[in-house]
Order: structure tokens, then C-alpha cells, then sequence
């Protein structure tokens, strides 16, 4: 790695040192290159961009009225942050660890690269800083949603979670305007090349001790892991012992709590997979912050580019997780993208952007409501209601609709020679009346419709 690179993910300390000397023109040995060209010049090449193109998906769907509800505008800005984030990793990370080991892309290594530093480091400070705390409020949504479903219609709501979304955000910005004056520019002349070259270095703001004590270790260990990680262990293990309680009364649930802890469960496996990425991270800051030497510079060289892969595998594989565990999702993605059939799934649109097969999804199973056009039976969880040779929804749409009755009249009342009084109505239409009882399971449908659905 070039001396003078910035560590904007993997670790809080950029890679220079209180009294440096070294040159951007200095070279690293032959193992560490190849290295970092795998890690960097073309693992995380290539996880950013799918990741991007996976995170674009992800808010186009999520951004779908149908799926407009609190979580989903939480989701859809954390696609949005962690794109810029993967950007900022490409451009940092990514195409300057293909110039050491190839040759290739040597322009934007010492023309184009040392100039986007002094402002695409803040922003990647920013974006980090964003997407962790857009984890713990989902989280935090989750939690409310799912162990006190009675405040979650007026806590979580769209326009509160708008709220939490700028409010992180101006928060974050705040927060890494600092980083703005960490890095400057200089010219060197490379005398291989006989030409002008630019380095990136660290300004003397950025090698204050104080500096780099209290903000760069110590603001960085608290705010960027110690916070938001024991916030997200003690949310998802309380949401993970509701989840667990749910599954022992799961016949007493009603359909929308049981999206809800289906949606719970989908989103800690967002968080697990956070955890597992940011671990390595969270290692290298303790390392940084309390000096320890049982690692080798060269070995923790290597963790720190490892580490910047692991942060932008987390940045990039939130659609593969939405497609696997959100039965909407998915099925609004193939309508979308995959409108002719593609893997085997079509069906007639409807407004609400589901099929005829509408299934929701719960914890662990799935409950579907079919309706059959030509079966006599209209089956729901594997109890059959019986119609008079056609289904439910067949009956619905094929009564015909019985005339208007025409004006009637009412005679006043007569007494007979029986002395018995009798009222005559007299109709200039007859017409036969019908009366149908609602079937339980069309009540439960319609009586849930009108929730908004937070489910995937």
C-alpha cells in the first residue's frame, strides 16, 4: 500500500505516522502488493459494483408505494448511504491498489487520486458513520415493532422515520467535519518518470498527538463501535426472545404480528451480517488505540485491507438478503426486472403490485390465502369452504346484479271481516333478494387491508 493512503473503513488511523519521512514513490514488498491487488484491486472492485447495482434495485423497490412504511424509508437510506460508501471505497481503495502490483492506472494513482482525498476521505467518514447508526434504528424499529406493537402505530411511523433519517445524517456530517482538514496535497518530481507527480500526506492538524488521541482513537472506538454495537446486541437478543416466545404461541398471532417478526428476523440477519464485518475493524481500532505490539506491522497491514473489503462486502450484500428472506420483495423484483416469466415466476399484476398467489411471509413458514377459480372450494391454512359449485371469488364476480325495485306503495291499514288488521304493500317490480353471510376468512382479509403493511 502506498505510505500515504487514507484507512477511511477498516481502521480509524490513516496510515501516517506522527513524524513521517516516507515518500508516495516508495514501494512495498512484492507479497504485500499481490495482496492488496487481490483484496482490493479486484475483490473489492468487484463486490462494490454488484453491490451498487444491487443497492440502486433495492431502492427502486423499496421506494414502490406498496411498500411505503417507516422500516422501508429506513432501508431505502441506508441503500442510499451505503452506495455513496461503496463509491468512496472504489475510489480510495479499490483503483489505487491496481497501480503497485500492475503498473496500470499509474495517472489516477498520482494525478487524479491525491486531489479527491482531501474530500472524498470526509465523505467516506460521513457515510460510514451514517450506515452504522441507520442499523441500530432499524433495529430500533424493529424493537418497537415487535415487543410493543401497541406504540409502534404512533412511534413508527413514515414521517417520524424521515426525521430519524435526516437527523442521523446531519448528525454524521457534523460528527467527521474534522476530517476535512486531515489531508493536503504536494508536488514531488519523480525522476523515473521525469515529470511532476502529487502525494496525498497528513496536514499538521492531522499529526496533532491531541488530535489523534482523543478524536482518531478514542471518539472514533466510542462513537463508531462501542454505542452502536451494544445497542445492536441488547435490541436484536431482546427482539430474538420475543421472536422465540412468538414461535410458542404462534396459533394466538394475529397476520400482521406475524409479518412483523418475519420482518424481525430478516433484519437480524442485516445486523449479524454488520457484526461479522465489522469485527475485524473494531480489533484494528483497539490495536491502534491502545498501542498493542503483538502485531506485526506487515500482519496488520494486511488486517487493515482485509478489513476495507469486509466493511464494503457489508455495504453491498443487503439486496441478496432482502431477495432471499422478503417474499414482497422479491416478488415486486421479479415483476420489475424479470416481467416475462423469468425463473418460472409470473402472474397477472394487480394494483398493489402482487400476484393472485399473495403469500406473506412469517417466522419460519408461510401462510398463503389462495383462491381458486375452479375448484368448488375457496382453501385457506388447509380448511375448505364449500359454495355451490363455484369459489368465493367466482360467486362475487359473476351475481348479476338484480334490477332496482321500483317505487312502493303503502296502503293504510283495513280491517277485514275477521277484524284482523292487515297493511298491504303494493311494488310495481318483483324481484328476489339474497342474502349472503361474509365468509371469516374474506372478513380477516378485508378487516387487514387497510393496515399498512410493513413487510417484505
Amino acid at each position: 500500500m502506498n505510505k500515504s493512503e487514507v484507512m477511511v473503513i477498516g481502521s480509524s488511523e490513516a496510515m501516517w505516522s506522527m513524524n513521517q519521512t516516507f515518500s508516495c514513490q516508495d514501494r512495498e514488498s512484492p507479497e504485500t502488493e499481490l495482496y492488496r491487488f487481490i483484496t482490493n484491486g479486484i475483490l473489492l472492485n468487484v463486490i462494490g459494483v454488484l453491490g451498487i447495482v444491487g443497492n440502486i434495485i433495492s431502492m427502486i423497490i423499496l421506494s414502490r408505494p406498496q411498500m411505503r412504511s417507516s422500516i422501508n424509508y429506513i432501508l431505502t437510506g441506508l441503500a442510499r448511504v451505503d452506495t455513496v460508501l461503496i463509491i468512496t471505497s472504489i475510489l480510495l481503495f479499490g483503483i489505487p491498489g491496481i497501480y503497485p502490483y500492475t503498473g496500470y492506472m499509474r495517472t489516477y494513482y498520482f494525478n487524479v487520486y491525491p486531489h479527491i482525498v482531501p474530500i472524498v476521505y470526509p465523505l467516506a467518514m460521513i457515510m460510514q458513520t451514517a450506515s452504522v447508526y441507520l442499523t441500530v434504528m432499524v433495529s430500533l424499529d424493529r424493537f418497537v415493532a415487535v415487543c410493543h406493537p401497541l406504540k409502534s402505530r404512533s412511534i413508527c411511523t413514515y414521517g417520524r422515520a424521515r426525521v430519524y433519517v435526516i437527523g442521523i445524517f446531519i448528525c454524521s456530517v457534523l460528527y467527521s467535519v474534522p476530517r476535512f482538514f486531515e489531508a493536503s496535497v504536494q508536488e514531488e518530481w519523480d525522476p523515473v518518470a521525469n515529470m511532476s507527480i502529487y502525494c496525498a500526506y497528513p496536514s499538521e492538524f492531522r499529526q496533532s498527538p491531541k488530535y489523534v488521541t482523543i478524536y482518531v482513537y478514542w471518539c472514533y472506538l466510542i462513537f463508531l463501535y462501542l454505542i452502536p454495537f451494544v445497542s445492536l446486541a441488547v435490541l436484536n437478543v431482546a427482539i430474538y426472545r420475543q421472536i422465540r416466545k412468538a414461535d410458542r404461541e404462534r396459533q394466538r398471532l394475529s397476520r400482521l404480528q406475524r409479518r412483523e417478526i418475519g420482518l424481525a428476523v430478516m433484519l437480524m440477519c442485516v445486523v449479524m451480517v454488520f457484526f461479522l464485518c465489522n469485527i475485524l475493524p473494531l480489533v484494528i481500532n483497539i490495536i491502534e488505540s491502545f498501542s498493542l505490539e503483538f502485531v506485526g506491522a506487515d500482519m496488520l497491514d494486511r488486517m487493515i485491507k482485509t478489513s476495507n473489503l469486509l466493511v464494503t462486502i457489508n455495504s453491498s450484500v443487503n439486496f441478496i438478503i432482502y431477495v432471499i428472506f422478503g417474499e414482497k420483495f422479491k416478488r415486486l423484483f421479479l415483476m420489475l426486472f424479470c416481467s416475462h416469466g423469468f425463473f418460472g415466476v409470473g402472474g397477472r399484476d394487480s394494483p398493489d403490485g402482487a400476484t393472485h398467489d399473495e403469500s406473506f411471509m412469517s417466522n419460519g413458514d408461510r401462510t398463503s390465502i389462495r383462491l381458486h377459480r375452479q375448484n368448488t372450494a375457496a382453501s385457506r391454512n388447509g380448511f375448505n369452504i364449500r359454495t355451490n359449485g363455484t369459489s368465493v371469488r367466482d360467486k362475487r364476480s359473476n351475481r348479476i346484479r338484480a334490477p332496482s325495485p321500483g317505487p312502493c306503495v303503502y296502503y293504510p291499514a283495513t280491517r277485514g271481516k275477521d277484524g284482523v288488521t292487515t297493511t298491504t304493500v303494493a311494488a310495481t317490480t318483483t324481484f328476489n333478494t339474497q342474502t349472503s353471510v361474509p365468509n371469516a376468512d374474506w372478513t380477516e382479509q378485508n378487516g387487514s387491508s387497510s393496515t399498512n403493511s410493513t413487510g417484505f
